[in-house]
Formats: C-alpha cells, structure tokens, sequence
C-alpha cells in the first residue's frame, strides 16, 4: 500500500506543490506564475515520508538497462499536435538512431491523449518515455493514463508537475494540480512503470535541488532527466553533491539542438534552462549555422558523458524552425555521430 503523503500543497503556491519548488522558478527569485516570490525559498526541503516507494525491475532491453551497459540517447519526439501522420514520420527517422524517444507536453499545444501517442509511436517502432504532467488532469484521470502506459508496455514515464500556462492561452481551461511531480511518480511506480523525474540544477534555490533528487528517488524515480544547464562542469557539480545527499539514481543529461535563430531563442527564454551563451552566438554567426548547431550539440553531449553518473543524453529542443521533420533529421544527425563514438 502506497504511503499517501499529505495533499495539502504550500501556501500560495499555484501549482498547489507539496514537494516544492517546482523548476520554473525565475532568475529573480519569481514564480513562474505569480509575481511574488517562490514561496518555497527560504524554507527546509520537504522530505518525502518513510518508508521509500518500491521501485519495478526495468524491461531487459529497456533504457535503464541498456544505461546500465552503455552510454544512451533519449531523443525529444517533437511533431505537430494532432498530427498522427507526422508523428509517424519523426518517428521512423528517430527510432532507429535512439535508445528511446521522450514524448513532450507543452503548456501551449494540447495534443491527444498521451496513451493515444504512446500506442502510435510503439506501433511505428519506438521505444518511449512518456512525459505525463499535471496541469490539466486531475487525479483520477492521471490514473487512468498510468494504467493505459502500463497496458502499452511503454518503457517508462517522466512525472512532472507542469509548466504553467501563461495569459491568453487556453483562457478559461482550469489548471488542475491535483498532484506535484514527485506525488505523480510514486503513483506511477505503484502501478510497475519505470520512473523518470526531472531536475533543474541552475533553477532558484540552487542549493536544495541536489537534495530534491534524492527525495525523488525515495518517490520511487529510478531515472534523473536533468534540465538544460550552462556547462557540463555544472552538470559534474550537481550530479556530485546528489550523490552526497544520498541520490543513487543514474543522470540523463540535457544537451541543446538548435541550428537557427528561433530554436536557439526557444530554449534560452525558458525558466530554469540555462544555455552557453557563447557557444548559441558562436553556432548562429557561423558560415554553416546547421552544421554548426549539430556539431555544438555533438561536442556538449562528449562531454557530458564523461561525467561520472551521466549515463545518457537527452537530445533536446526543436532543432529547427523549418518544422519537425527537418527538426527530427538534426537531430538524427547528432545521435548517429554519437552512435560511430560507442
């Protein structure tokens, strides 16, 4: 039986978060989705309640056991919403040069259900992560979708607790927040799905977030994704101050593909990310900007793997502004570079 850790989320807080604070926390200290400050700064991590939640074996071929062999690749599965052709297109170019694909969800592009998605990528060939948040469903429907992945045999599930959606999309649609991440993911592991849970090391307060992962694990996470972070010697730091905390859980860490302009913009606008600088201005005024972007993503990936505890990478972001397909073949570029490393 799953011990239920309170339901009461933190004072002020809009996500209603229990196991705050959340990764959208702005440079200045902001909520993501308010103007006041996180209410979560300033106050000790929220521990999650004993005893751990039991954790599922992983598949024999899955991605936690072939990180457990290799480094990995978890690809971002990017089409257009209510697009199944599409999505089968990004798909056939993707699988074969992933460990697995990472599904999206985005506060401003509501799509199908994620147990429709899932059933179409596994029916095309892919191995998929499914990213499930909880903006917009509440408790019972959550359930509902953990038990159709379980159905599915997907490989695994990242529990997150949502971005917020900001003024003027979806006017009028309730953010629901029943549940924050970290309560998602036990349930998620209750019912025998391998867990993943972000992170976002250069997110505010820096210095409980090494911590959070290991709260996370106790959860019942059994995978790290950690979110866009400056370099990779940041990457090192926090991976080893979780593992001082007591995180045991391998790392999957974020690497940027952008090739233009409007996807190198995305990704640095975005609270809690953090991008090289340097490196975006250095790859958008090159000659090639395409082939400058995949060899910038190629050479972050090198070097976060060899990061002790980094088993993965997640290749992430649109890659291109000329629409998914083309966004799907930068990135197959990438991870077949790293594929001819192995």
């Amino acid at each position: 039986m799953l011990t239920e850790p309170s339901a009461v989320g933190r004072l002020g807080c809009p996500k209603r978060m229990v196991f705050g604070p959340c990764g959208g926390v702005r440079n200045d200290e902001r909520c993501e989705l308010a103007q006041h400050r996180c209410v979560f700064l300033g106050a000790p991590l929220v521990r999650w309640p004993d005893p751990p939640v039991p954790r599922p074996a992983p598949s024999v071929d899955g991605l936690l056991a072939r990180a457990a062999r290799a480094p990995v690749v978890l690809t971002d599965l990017s089409a257009p919403p209510f697009d199944l052709a599409a999505l089968r297109r990004v798909v056939d170019v993707l699988a074969p040069v992933s460990d697995a694909l990472l599904l999206g969800e985005h506060a401003d592009r509501p799509d199908f259900p994620p147990t429709m998605i899932a059933d179409e990528v596994l029916a095309a060939g892919g191995r998929l992560w499914t990213t499930l948040a909880c903006r917009d469903r509440n408790r019972v429907v959550l359930e509902q979708e953990l038990a159709g992945l379980a159905a599915l045999g997907v490989d695994g599930v990242l529990c997150v607790t949502g971005d917020g959606r900001g003024p003027g999309v979806r006017p009028g649609a309730a953010q629901v927040f029943d549940l924050d991440g970290v309560r998602l993911a036990a349930l998620a592991a209750a019912q025998g799905l391998p867990v993943a849970v972000p992170e976002s090391p250069e997110a505010r307060p820096v210095e409980l977030r090494p911590a959070r992962v290991a709260e996370k694990e106790r959860a019942g996470a059994q995978l790290c994704v950690l979110n866009h972070v400056s370099s990779p010697a940041r990457v090192a730091a926090f991976v080893a101050a979780a593992r001082a905390a007591g995180a045991t859980l391998p790392f999957v860490a974020a690497v940027a593909v952008y090739t233009d302009e409007r996807s190198a913009r995305v990704l640095q606008r975005f609270p809690g990310l953090h991008l090289d600088d340097e490196v975006v201005e250095r790859v958008l005024a090159a000659p090639d900007p395409r082939e400058a972007g995949i060899a910038a993503a190629v050479a972050e990936a090198r070097e976060l793997l060899a990061v002790p505890g980094v088993v993965g990478v997640n290749l992430s972001g649109a890659a291109s502004d000329r629409g998914a397909d083309d966004g799907a073949r930068i990135k197959a570029a990438v991870a077949e570079r790293l594929r001819e490393d192995a």
